[in-house]
């Protein structure tokens, strides 16, 4: 490894200890190499953070983004909401249960696992409290319950994994079902059981009738085909994963003209508040796009491939090792910038051993959101506790059972490739 390598590496570590924002502590690790590293052209170091963020397979997450922002403004989550509602009705917990569905469901439609957290925080929290919820105990919900929605298409989390990875974002859609699916019943399983143990009763105590059912699935069945529009359409070759969010944001405007609740007023607010979540991504994707390229400059990807098969030598130790190492860089840097620096390294060292890239991938992007669980800087954590005005002591007292459930799910997506890749086997 070269000097210029070794001083960016330490530059990067004390600017993010330093909490700068992630993209200008990359930006400046990145700056220093091109100073410290004689015969590169300057000129690269713009050229190749320009360049990383004008992929076309990106154009997804402006449009997802903008779908899930317009779905919040036409009443759609409310609509799901009530059908959640329905659905966990007798189950121990009350609204903890509607706000795990509600991840689940809205997973496919924000997209994102801190806009998620943060709108369910909104308007869930204090109705839990009035119903007798803990406030530690609600916001940990949501927050746990918001790490599906990145495993549920069209999460920001897999299409940025496709396009570094290479690999097909469709497959990456369809795969993300088992994961999330797997994750919302144990976690629905245990909050039913801790609850029944505290006392937070059912919203109802009778049965639920088909009237009942029907009232509640028809305001709500046109958002939850979405999902299934996304991808039956990228299966059947009508449109591109990138082409999908363009239809999911004429589907969610549709949406709003049927509700009439989508006017001037919404759309502005909308494209303000995909304006500045698309902007924050893209700088740490073009950021995350400089330091890539001096990785792979430097031969730093296949170095470390060689090394790992070295010291070893069974695939099953190496996806522990990778889970534990990305649990811990996630407690410090944001998701989606831990992803573009680690994925060009992890990846080949998992091709190399054999593993099925959509596995892998699965693996990846649920250890990345753990991360963002765990003290002492998670995101997710700060997020949810910033809304609901939690200690984070509480927070973590109460998370202490979560922590357990995340980390067997974890181990089961690790050792039962099934989950991963059982869908995408029978879909394509």
């Amino acid at each position: 490894m070269s000097t210029g390598v070794m001083i960016m590496t330490v530059t990067l570590l004390v600017l993010l200890f330093l909490k700068l924002p992630v993209f200008v502590a990359i930006l400046g690790a990145s700056a220093v190499y091109f100073v410290l590293t004689p015969g590169i052209n300057p000129a690269v170091f713009a050229q190749q953070a320009i360049t990383g963020a004008e992929s076309v397979t990106l154009l997804a997450i402006p449009f997802f983004v903008c779908a899930g922002v317009l779905m919040n403004y036409t009443g759609v989550t409310k609509r799901i909401m009530d059908f959640c509602a329905v659905l966990t009705g007798r189950m121990y917990g009350g609204l903890s249960q509607v706000n795990i569905l509600l991840s689940t469901l809205m997973g496919g439609l924000s997209g994102s696992a801190l806009a998620d957290a943060a709108m369910e925080a909104k308007m869930l929290v204090p109705e839990m409290e009035k119903k007798g919820i803990g406030r530690a105990f609600s916001t940990v919900v949501t927050a746990a319950s918001s790490m599906i929605t990145p495993l549920i298409p069209p999460g920001i989390g897999l299409i940025l994994y496709g396009c570094i990875a290479n690999v097909s974002i469709g497959k990456l859609f369809v795969a993300g079902f088992g994961p999330g699916v797997l994750l919302c019943a144990t976690m629905m399983f245990m909050v039913s059981r801790i609850s029944k143990k505290r006392g937070y009763l059912p919203l109802r105590t009778e049965k639920m009738h088909p009237s009942m059912f029907w009232k509640s699935f028809r305001p709500a069945v046109l958002p939850l085909c979405l999902p299934i529009i996304i991808i039956g359409g990228v299966r059947l070759g009508v449109f591109t994963a990138t082409e999908a969010g363009s239809v999911a944001i004429v589907y969610a405007a549709i949406l709003g003209i049927v509700y009439r609740e989508l006017g001037f007023k919404e759309i502005a607010q909308g494209l303000k508040e995909t304006l500045q979540t698309t902007s924050s991504i893209m700088l740490i994707v073009a950021a995350a796009s400089t330091f890539s390229w001096i990785l792979t400059k430097e031969m730093i990807p296949q170095r470390f491939t060689e090394w790992m098969i070295q010291m070893i030598n069974n695939k099953w130790i190496f996806l522990v090792a990778v889970d534990i190492f990305l649990i811990f860089v996630g407690m410090f840097v944001e998701g989606n910038a831990s992803m573009i620096v680690l994925v060009p390294l992890f990846a080949p060292a998992a091709a190399a051993y054999g593993i099925d890239p959509i596995h892998f991938a699965m693996v990846f992007i649920f250890a990345n959101a753990i991360g963002a669980f765990t003290p002492p800087m998670g995101t997710l954590m700060f997020v949810a506790c910033g809304v609901t005005k939690c200690p984070t002591r509480d927070f973590i007292k109460e998370a202490a059972p979560f922590y357990a459930l995340l980390f067997g799910c974890l181990l089961i997506l690790t050792f039962v490739p099934l989950f991963s890749t059982g869908l995408v086997n029978l879909v394509y």
